[in-house]
């Protein structure tokens, strides 16, 4: 039986930057390929050219063993390639009815497409009413919309590009589930995903770019997930290094009875949620996607101010009333987890990003003068402290990879030295070796002692990262522990809502 897909010395060239070099492998009928390689490593690129969104400079693509050129993503589609985008492609005043009519190849009647996407959902467990508009929507239950829509076209190849950076774990085991059915249905899938646990536990074979190169095909399982990162950064990876004798000091970060009002139909509110932050200590908070964490970073960064101006202070100082750029004058820092239009600006340059957040923490802005100079070198210093894989500070946001803008992102508030940190998922996209480095500045970060928080879906970086841990769940927030004390179950019982007592405890014993 020939391969579903052969790649045979596929090269992509950009200015600057060869993505491809001369990549060569293959996908056979019902198999789970993994794609790894480090953020700017050419994966996102050759999948591109795959589905057609590219193509490539030379070499060729087989298609059940005969030479294609696959001129756009309908004539993808058409062979029968489905692809999941890492950053989705909807439209946020739709439905996701409307947004999956949009995606289809033909026009379909609207109570049929409903009802062949109730279907989808229900065999699949990726339930979501068809009728709620995109805005309302978490990033997590917009995966679910890009999932079904690959679904429906019923694909023989399946790519999959970080499709389980927003899932829980029940999540994850869900879409699994979903996956080994359709590769024992005959249906291949690529598969692009940084959580190498999950390779091992999913893919039946493994390619490995390094610098737009292959330098290994090999089978997961008979790996680990470190030699498998290890191959991946062409180093020994390194491991969270914590200052010896470390104590957490005084509160830092108060938040007493914060509440939000429901501003959309859908949207979950913070409801009375009261934790505190030590000095030098890592609060992390985990929970299912659309449970009221974005409602609470909102609250916290000052894009929803609260009418008590003691509900949150730090070191004393209240900062209730503050907007945002009133709170990043007294320290607080903070980074969105939807990082295409809300933490950086796609078609402005890396340096006009930096002007944008650390404007006035930094001395960027002065008589209403922009000091670009000053903007440049601080953007210059993100990208080098943060291997950030971009031209320089001119190159736009919307030109890096999703996991590199998420390297400048976070490097450019961890920099700023803030008082107090907040941040929403931390290493949504980013490979191994960037993920222990981002988790190293911030525990670098805590170390100087600021106060940080931590909003992640990730159980894995919560429980190696924090000192403190909590669940948030409809909005309420369950009372908080030392890591150390609390178990993969607990946490999954308190994020499907069994929480006994739900009032939240501050984190600080009395």
């Amino acid at each position: 039986m020939p391969h579903r897909l052969e790649l045979i010395g596929i090269t992509k060239r950009f200015p600057g930057v060869l993505a491809n070099d001369n990549v060569s492998f293959s996908v056979r009928p019902g198999e789970i390929h993994a794609l790894l390689g480090e953020n700017g490593a050419g994966k996102s690129t050759l999948v591109k050219m795959i589905y057609g969104i590219m193509q490539p400079d030379s070499g060729e693509i087989r298609w059940d063993g005969q030479p294609v050129q696959i001129a756009n993503p309908k004539a993808a589609r058409k062979l029968g390639i489905g692809m999941v985008f890492q950053h989705f492609s909807l439209f946020e005043a739709l439905t996701v009815l409307e947004n999956i009519a949009l995606g289809m190849d033909s026009k379909i009647p609207s109570r049929e497409l409903e009802s062949r996407i109730r279907d989808v959902m229900s065999t699949y467990g990726l339930l979501l009413d068809p009728h709620r508009t995109v805005a309302t929507l978490s990033v997590g239950e917009r995966q679910r919309i890009e999932i079904v829509r690959a679904l429906l076209l019923d694909p023989k190849l399946l790519i999959m590009d970080e499709p389980t950076s927003v899932l829980t774990p029940q999540e994850v085991e869900q879409l699994f589930e979903v996956l080994r059915k359709l590769a024992a249905q005959g249906c291949s899938i690529l598969y692009i995903s940084h959580k190498l646990h999950e390779i091992k536990a999913l893919c039946d074979t493994a390619t490995i770019l390094r610098g737009g190169k292959l330098v290994d095909t090999c089978d997961p399982k008979a790996e680990t997930s470190r030699s498998m990162a290890e191959k991946m950064i062409g180093a020994g990876l390194k491991d969270i290094v914590r200052a010896p004798g470390r104590s957490l000091g005084q509160p830092k970060l108060v938040i007493s009875r914060l509440s939000t009002t429901k501003t959309g139909h859908f949207e979950v509110p913070v409801d009375n949620v009261s934790f505190t932050v030590r000095t030098g200590e890592i609060f992390g908070i985990a929970g299912v996607a659309g449970n009221g964490q974005n409602a609470l970073l909102d609250a916290l960064s000052g894009e929803i101010r609260s009418d008590d101006k003691d509900a949150i202070t730090i070191d004393g100082y209240p900062l209730g009333l503050l907007d945002t750029t009133g709170r990043r004058k007294r320290g607080l820092c903070a980074v969105p987890e939807e990082r295409n239009g809300h933490a950086a600006v796609a078609d402005f340059s890396l340096s006009d990003n930096s002007i944008l957040t650390a404007r006035d923490r930094l001395g960027m802005v002065m008589l209403g003068l922009i000091n670009s100079g000053a903007a440049k070198t601080y953007t210059g210093k993100v990208i080098a402290d943060f291997a950030v894989k971009a031209l320089g500070p001119a190159s736009t946001a919307g030109s890096l990879s999703g996991g590199n803008l998420q390297k400048y992102i976070m490097g450019r508030e961890i920099l700023q030295k803030p008082s107090v940190l907040v941040v929403s998922q931390p290493t949504w996209g980013v490979d191994a070796g960037a993920a222990a480095a981002i988790h190293q500045a911030l525990v670098d970060l805590a170390s100087a002692g600021s106060a940080i928080v931590v909003i992640s879906q990730d159980l894995d970086e919560l429980r190696a990262l924090c000192d403190t841990m909590a669940v948030i769940n409809m909005g309420r927030l369950s009372p908080a522990r030392p890591v150390g004390e609390v178990s993969v179950e607990e946490i999954g019982l308190l994020m499907g809502g069994v929480h006994g007592s739900t009032e939240a405890h501050d984190a600080v014993p009395a």
